[in-house]
């Protein structure tokens, strides 16, 4: 039996539902806790990919693999479908790979983020903008056009840097990359550019997730230069439920 979305194709051979070249019973998602860094407690929860096919169990080489087979967008929406299913009632921040904007599944009506019973936040890397840029700004369009449906975008620090075309994007979130904020504690000048980029940030009206924390010391200083979140393994593990931090602020 065939069945197909938006011009991809799901196979089912034998009893197995195969997304490209992977049985979907081999997918799974997992929960990391995005943190209020002034409570403490869970503002969403980021939805991260896992996959039990050898050779595939990297989330990067999965996507690299997808995109190079062309069932990148089909993967994305799979991977959505588990994630909103297991974590109903709570805000989710969803990745998007470059390689599903020109697929575009996540504009179709009946893509699952749409049917979560709470805000959803997108996340592309910093690098979609600078790359993908006329394509993702129509596409983000219509999915604000529907409501609840969010912008983040991720990695801002790893290099690309293209501050105009992300402000034109008008996100509600950024995220910095982990490279801005290691040992952050440990350096005053590292802590006056964060401080400032956060500034920046929520000039353009967009709050701040410090991501990659792995020491208390780090989650204080994050906090200290006014960052809004946090997210990393100072703050909580990804576990295949939504759970609380390890630590309260």
């Amino acid at each position: 039996m065939m069945t197909e979305w938006s011009g991809e194709v799901e196979e089912e051979r034998g009893s197995a539902r195969m997304v490209g070249c992977v049985p979907v019973e081999e997918l799974s998602t997992v929960y990391q806790p995005i943190v209020d860094l002034k409570t403490g407690t869970p503002f969403a929860y980021e939805v991260l990919a896992r996959c039990r096919v050898p050779g595939l169990t990297n989330p990067e080489i999965l996507f690299k693999r997808a995109a190079a087979e062309r069932f990148c967008g089909l993967l994305g929406r799979t991977l959505r479908e588990i994630g909103s299913a297991g974590c109903r009632g709570i805000p989710l921040f969803l990745n998007v790979h470059p390689a599903e904007l020109s697929d575009r599944f996540v504009i179709q009506l009946d893509d699952p983020m749409y049917s979560h019973d709470d805000d959803v936040f997108v996340e592309i890397t910093e690098s979609v903008p600078f790359t993908h840029y006329d394509l993702c700004a129509s596409m983000l369009r219509e999915m604000r056009d529907r409501g609840g449906v969010h912008l983040v975008v991720d990695d801002l620090g790893a290099g690309y840097s293209n501050l105009k075309r992300i402000a034109d994007l008008e996100p509600a979130i950024v995220k910095l990359d982990r490279h801005l904020v290691t040992n952050l504690d440990q350096n005053r000048r590292q802590r006056i550019l964060v401080a400032a980029v956060v500034r920046m940030c929520v000039d353009l009206g967009a709050r701040v997730v410090a991501e990659g924390l792995e020491t208390w010391d780090e989650v204080k200083a994050v906090r200290d230069c006014g960052c809004h979140y946090g997210q990393g393994y100072a703050l909580g593990r990804p576990n295949a439920e939504a759970s609380e931090p390890i630590w309260k602020l």
